[in-house]
């Protein structure tokens, strides 16, 4: 996991393009979802955070996001709700 207010601009963007990090997450609300969601692209920067994988996210207690993994959302509110 990696805070975005931890990371430089240009390492970012190079470890996007490298695959290093594949999905983006709000800290305080614990959700997790692709880097091109439209929600994560509004949330503050103090509140974001990487992942490496999806399964990285949901070790650390994530859960996916509802706007843009809803096949992955419905199965999490399937199996908590």
């Amino acid at each position: 996991m990696i805070r975005h207010k931890e990371i430089g601009g240009r390492s970012l963007r190079k470890k996007i393009r490298k695959k290093e990090i594949c999905f983006g997450g709000n800290r305080k609300l614990k959700i997790y979802g692709i880097l091109k969601c439209r929600s994560g692209k509004r949330m503050k920067r103090e509140n974001r955070i990487f992942f490496l994988s999806e399964n990285e996210a949901k070790d650390q207690g994530y859960r996916p996001c509802g706007h843009c993994m809803k096949s992955e959302y419905k199965k999490w509110k399937n199996g908590f709700v």
